[in-house]
């Protein structure tokens, strides 16, 4: 298996980026079997870590609540 520990340290867009790319080749099925499986497995831990990174952001958003005269009064968690 590849080691794709940088991976970790990318951003959301980048990994995406790569993501993007690296589907791109696999459905073009000009790479050969080893770059394949090696693309492949990088794939996956891209698709791993923008998922991580989309939990960590849901999990910061929060909704303002507001008055029922439509003045803010705070926040509470979006899924409340």
């Amino acid at each position: 298996m590849a080691d794709n520990d940088d991976v970790k340290t990318l951003s959301f867009e980048a990994s995406l980026a790569q993501l993007e790319e690296i589907v791109g080749k696999l459905e073009s099925g000009k790479a050969p079997l080893a770059e394949s499986i090696a693309i492949y497995e990088r794939g996956e831990a891209l698709k791993a870590h923008c998922e991580a990174l989309l939990k960590a952001a849901e999990a910061r958003i929060e909704k303002i609540t507001l008055s029922r005269y439509g003045n803010p009064t705070g926040t509470e968690p979006l899924d409340a």
